[in-house]
C-alpha cells in the first residue's frame, strides 16, 4: 500500500464492465481447524467457497481479512474463503463481473464506477477516517499546500489528483499553475523524491510508517484536514448488487466474519501483524508489525462499531467530486452504500 496504489482509484471503475477478469491468486493465510474453531455443527456442514480480491499487494489495510481466515471465524460463517489479488482489470472489474464475490474498494472509485453504472456496493469502511494525503521529505520544506509553489508532484496523471492539489492549495490562496506535474509511473516514491519530485500522494499507515523506520521524515499533509469532504472512506469492503440481492445471507455471513477479524486486529496488534506476517512471509516483517500499531487504532477510530459508514461522509466526497467536474451527475449516495450487512456492536 503505497501511492502507486491511488493510481486505480478513478482509473479502473471507468472501464470496468469491459475488462477482462484476471485470476492471479495471493498468498492465502494459513487455515484454522474446523474443529477448534467452530462448532460441530458447523464443522459438519458444507462450506460456501467465496472469493475476496485484493485492491493491491496484501498490507495492513487487510489484515483483518488475514485474521479472519487464520481464526477461523470464515468457516464459523460457513464460508471457505480464498484471499487472490487482482488482475489487470482491478478488483472493482472483478467484484462487478462476479469473478469474485468479495473485495477491497474505495468510496473514490465506488462513487465514480455507479455514475458511469457499475453496481457496487460499499458494506463496511475498514478505515474510519482518510489516512492518505501529500508527503514529502522534511528536507523539502513543504508544510502546507502553500508550499506547493513551485514544486514537482509526482504522479499519474488522473484529472483527480489535480483537482485534489487545487482544492487544497485554493483554501490557502496558494497559485496551482505554479505546481509542476510529472508522471513517474511505477517508480518507488523513496527513489522518486530523491530524484524527480519533491512531493507525492501517499498512505501514512504504509508509506509514512516506512519512512519512520527508514529515518527518512517526511512532512505530511492529510487530505481531511483542509476539508471535511475530504474525509471519505478509503478503503472500504465491497460486493456487488447482485449478491446483494439473490444471497443476502451470504453477505452478511462474510461481512460478520470480516467485522471480527478487523476487531482481532484492534485489540491485538501484534498478533494480528504476525497472522499477516505467517500468510504473506515475503512482507517486511518489522513494517508490518509497526504499520500495524499505527493503524489498529485507527479502524473504529470514534465509530460506534468497525465498518460504520455515514451518509454525509458519501455526501460530501461525491458533492466535492462535483464541484470539481469529476463526476457527471449527482449520486445516489444511498444505493453507493449500506450498513444493513454489519453485526451490531460498541466500542
Amino acid at each position: 500500500m503505497n501511492w502507486k496504489k491511488i493510481a486505480t482509484l478513478m482509473l479502473v471503475s471507468l472501464t470496468v464492465l469491459a475488462a477482462g477478469c484476471g485470476k492471479q491468486e495471493a498468498k492465502p493465510a494459513n487455515p484454522a481447524s474446523p474443529a477448534a474453531s467452530a462448532s460441530p455443527a458447523a464443522s459438519a456442514k458444507p462450506l460456501t467457497d467465496v472469493k475476496v480480491v485484493l485492491d493491491w499487494t496484501p498490507n495492513t489495510n487487510h489484515t483483518g481479512l488475514y485474521v479472519a481466515k487464520d481464526q477461523g471465524f470464515f468457516e464459523q460463517e460457513g464460508l471457505n474463503v480464498q484471499i487472490i489479488a487482482p488482475g489487470e482489470a482491478g478488483a472493482d472489474a472483478m467484484i462487478a463481473s462476479g469473478a469474485a464475490e468479495f473485495g477491497v474498494s474505495y468510496q473514490e472509485s465506488i462513487t465514480q464506477g455507479r455514475i458511469q453504472g457499475v453496481p457496487l456496493v460499499s458494506i463496511a469502511a475498514v478505515i474510519q477516517h482518510n489516512t492518505s494525503g501529500f508527503a514529502s521529505p522534511v528536507a523539502k520544506n513543504i508544510k502546507t499546500p502553500k508550499d506547493f509553489e513551485g514544486k514537482t508532484y509526482g504522479g499519474w496523471g488522473a484529472p483527480a489528483e489535480s483537482a485534489m492539489i487545487d482544492s487544497l492549495m485554493q483554501s490557502e490562496k496558494a497559485d496551482p499553475s505554479k505546481v509542476k506535474n510529472v508522471n513517474i509511473g511505477d517508480a518507488d516514491y523513496f527513489t522518486a523524491v530523491k530524484r524527480d519530485i519533491d512531493f507525492a500522494w501517499i498512505y501514512y499507515a504504509w508509506t509514512g510508517v516506512d519512512a519512520e523506520l527508514r529515518g527518512e521524515p517526511l512532512n505530511m499533509i492529510y487530505l481531511n484536514k483542509y476539508s471535511d469532504k475530504l474525509d471519505y472512506y478509503t478503503p472500504v469492503l465491497a460486493t456487488s448488487e447482485k449478491l446483494i440481492k439473490e444471497k443476502p445471507e451470504l453477505v452478511k455471513a462474510f461481512t460478520a466474519a470480516a467485522a471480527k477479524g478487523y476487531q482481532f486486529a484492534i485489540s491485538k496488534p501484534e498478533d494480528a501483524a504476525n497472522i499477516l506476517i505467517k500468510a504473506v512471509p515475503d512482507l517486511d516483517a518489522k513494517l508490518v508489525m509497526a504499520s500495524q500499531k499505527w493503524l489498529s487504532p485507527r479502524y473504529q477510530d470514534d465509530a460506534p462499531r468497525w465498518g460504520e459508514q455515514k451518509r454525509q461522509v458519501w455526501e460530501n466526497y461525491a458533492n466535492w467530486m462535483l464541484e470539481h467536474k469529476l463526476l457527471e451527475k449527482n449520486l445516489d449516495v444511498d444505493a453507493a452504500f449500506t450498513n444493513n450487512f454489519l453485526p451490531a456492536g460498541t466500542k
